[in-house]
């Protein structure tokens, strides 16, 4: 069937939940259709997430013509018990996501050892 994405087996680091919210940061006039495809998820897959993300509060969005305008709130903080009692925030997890625009790299993990 063509425009659904191949199968995934195994687990992932990120949750699709994770994976749409940074595929909108990226471009907050993403369509549903754009953002299922680059997340490897068919379009009701995003559309249920996207109403997840909407009902708890992260994700608004603003009907412009026949395309959405989508807003990320990132001073909320998210939602595992594990996170939230560090209060991170979706900011802090939007910028480990965040694609460098200057082709930088982050620094090398030093195993907890600096600071």
């Amino acid at each position: 069937m063509d425009g659904v994405p191949e199968p995934h087996s195994g687990w992932t680091f990120l949750t699709n939940h994770a994976r749409v919210l940074a595929a909108i940061a990226d471009n907050h006039n993403a369509r549903i259709r754009d953002i299922a495809a680059h997340c490897r998820l068919t379009d009701r897959a995003v559309q249920k997430i996207i109403t997840d993300l909407e009902q708890d509060g992260y994700l608004s969005h603003t009907r412009e013509g026949r395309s959405n305008t989508y807003r990320i709130d990132p001073g909320k903080i998210l939602r595992h018990p594990a996170e939230a009692g560090l209060g991170l925030t979706v900011a802090s997890l939007l910028s480990l996501l965040a694609h460098d625009e200057a082709g930088r790299t982050p620094p090398p993990y030093d195993g907890g050892a600096g600071a």
